[in-house]
């Protein structure tokens, strides 16, 4: 069953988040995953934490959970957090 992470997030630093959003990318492709989306968020109800929104496609929960632990990912976390302020959830079976 497919899974989704989404992120949520305010930007910081624009330099070390393009940085950061141009390495993502390949460390996706080798745990299938897809971004399907992306861009400001418009509330519809309620207020959102954060400006912006990520979504990001995987075949399956465990897809998502290896990518996101894995040590290709894990080694841009300071970048990230550098670049922005983000909460990253996980949906699916």
């Amino acid at each position: 069953m497919p899974a989704y992470i989404v992120v949520s997030f305010t930007p910081k630093d624009p330099e070390k988040l393009q940085q950061y959003a141009a390495s993502v990318p390949p460390t996706l492709a080798t745990h299938q995953g897809e971004v399907v989306l992306k861009g400001p968020v418009e509330s519809l109800h309620g207020s959102p934490g954060h400006p912006m929104q990520v979504i990001i496609a995987f075949p399956s929960k465990e897809d998502a959970t290896r990518w996101y632990h894995s040590e290709e990912y894990q080694a841009l976390i300071s970048t990230r957090d550098a670049g922005m302020d983000s909460q990253f959830q996980l949906i699916g079976d």
